[in-house]
């Protein structure tokens, strides 16, 4: 691998690993509004239980339902990424905590409206 590719799965990790941290991202866009809305949790704690959730069984079963349907995977890139994705994912939770739950709340849905917009008016 170059340098250049390092650098990009290091900055692909962290920004995942980020938005994962401080927005619950993945199943947490549907997760995150229906345990606030149906469970009456405040926003911290729906990010919290969203990244709970989605922890391990999600992204493991995912990988090998395309590994075992032939669709290459590949393993290098993945591990390199998900190393950085761990440093992102604790480094965006704990900006996340300290952030008052308004103001992330409010952050949170310029998030999933940006989503929305892109994906409805995106290719």
């Amino acid at each position: 691998m170059t340098l250049q590719t390092i650098l990009s799965l290091v900055i692909i990790g962290l920004a995942a690993g980020v938005l994962s941290g401080f927005m619950g991202v993945g199943g947490g866009v549907v997760m995150i509004p229906l345990m606030m809305l149906f469970l009456g949790f405040d926003q911290h704690t729906a990010q919290g239980t969203s990244l709970a959730v989605l922890a391990v069984p999600v992204t493991f079963l995912a990988a090998y339902t395309y590994h075992t349907t032939g669709h290459p995977i590949n393993w290098k890139f993945a591990i390199v990424i998900a190393v950085f994705f761990v440093v992102g994912g604790y480094l965006g939770s704990k900006f996340a905590v300290k952030i008052d739950q308004n103001i992330l709340k409010k952050i949170f849905a310029v998030v999933l409206v940006v989503a929305a917009i892109k994906l409805f008016f995106g290719k």
